[in-house]
């Protein structure tokens, strides 16, 4: 726990001169005052982020964190768990929706294993970071140990680091884990008080039945495990999963290296939520990418405050999302780096 909670007192707020600096050009930029909405005020949150008035986007990072869950076992989800190793094989070979999307935006993927239930062929490009062989089944008991929880965060947090070397000016989160939208539900109904049936969406695709089903088990589990919202380790421990630790730890590591942090659909959601209950000073370093097909997503993201840039209906999770999302940020830089003043220009401003 040493680790996350040096890299929580790490986290700084946001250059607030950057950011007025930022402010500055953009009211001077020849178009009406927030004209660009979104694409404003994103550009202005990552001078804050990175200390300049006229950030740059070099280095594009997607980080897609794999793991199994234990819950599968009751019927959850519209896909066995043999999907995820296979998954996690197509994205090294590059034939996934993250990869395409990524090599759109000139971003690299990181692939590590956090708990694929199945011991995975060594590959140069997949990190190893396995906590475990899968997490227990929630529906029994607690899906991890809190030292395993502990240890998923440092995980993510050690991916950054390893590839700091490498450059990152700006990451995605994303994951790949059959089931995962059933622990995310959880995590959502824990720190929200939302009722499950509220958080609770179709994951991969299950019909009416299985998603009563699916609502049965995460009530269970709650009732069960009675994670702690005030205690976020708790709450991961209980009912999360591996990747879900791995991408909240993640975001922490994105914060304490001033990088901005786009995050993808629900379940990186669920690990914002962990991430930002850990550290409230998380937040503006983060973006909402998107807002996802799953019905719980608009809820946890307004409980920690955040508005997607897109609504496109997704729900692939990998970092789809956050591919996209990076896009749309290195667009606000280029607005306003590239843009003209009124006074470069020559043209008038308004009376």
């Amino acid at each position: 726990m040493e680790k996350i909670n040096q890299t929580i007192a790490g986290i700084k707020p946001l250059d607030k001169k950057a950011m007025a600096e930022a402010q500055m050009r953009q009211d001077n930029l020849t178009k009406p005052q927030g004209s660009l909405g979104q694409l404003e005020s994103l550009s202005i949150q990552i001078a804050g982020i990175k200390g300049n008035p006229r950030p740059q986007i070099g280095h594009k990072v997607i980080f897609t964190l794999a793991g199994d869950h234990g819950v599968t076992k009751e019927g959850v989800s519209a896909y066995p768990s043999e999907v995820t190793p296979q998954m996690v094989y197509n994205f090294l070979r590059r034939g996934a929706g993250i990869n395409v999307l990524a090599s759109h935006i000139g971003a690299r993927v990181v692939v590590a294993d956090l708990g694929v239930a199945s011991l995975l062929e060594r590959h140069p490009d997949l990190k190893d970071k396995k906590v475990a062989m899968g997490t227990k089944n929630m529906a029994l008991g607690p899906a991890m140990s809190r030292e395993q929880a502990i240890r998923s965060i440092e995980a993510g947090m050690d991916l950054v680091e390893e590839e700091l070397p490498n450059g990152i000016d700006i990451l995605g989160t994303g994951d790949m884990g059959i089931g995962n939208t059933t622990p995310s539900s959880a995590i959502a109904a824990a720190f929200t008080g939302a009722d499950v049936a509220m958080v609770t969406g179709r994951g991969t695709g299950i019909d009416d039945e299985g998603w009563r089903r699916k609502v049965k088990v995460i009530e269970k589990s709650l009732e069960i495990n009675r994670p702690n919202a005030k205690d976020p380790i708790d709450v991961l421990s209980k009912v999360g999963g591996f990747e879900i630790g791995g991408i909240a730890g993640v975001i922490l590591a994105g914060a304490l290296y001033r990088i901005l942090v786009v995050i993808d659909g629900f379940v990186s959601g669920a690990a914002a939520l962990i991430a930002t209950s850990l550290a409230p000073q998380v937040k503006p370093y983060l973006i909402a990418s998107h807002q996802s097909a799953e019905k719980g997503h608009p809820i946890l993201l307004g409980h920690i405050g955040l508005k997607p840039l897109l609504n496109l209906s997704m729900r692939l999770g990998e970092g789809t999302g956050a591919a996209l999302g990076i896009f749309l940020a290195e667009a606000s830089l280029k607005i306003l780096n590239e843009m003209s003043t009124f006074a470069e220009a020559g043209v008038s401003e308004k009376g």
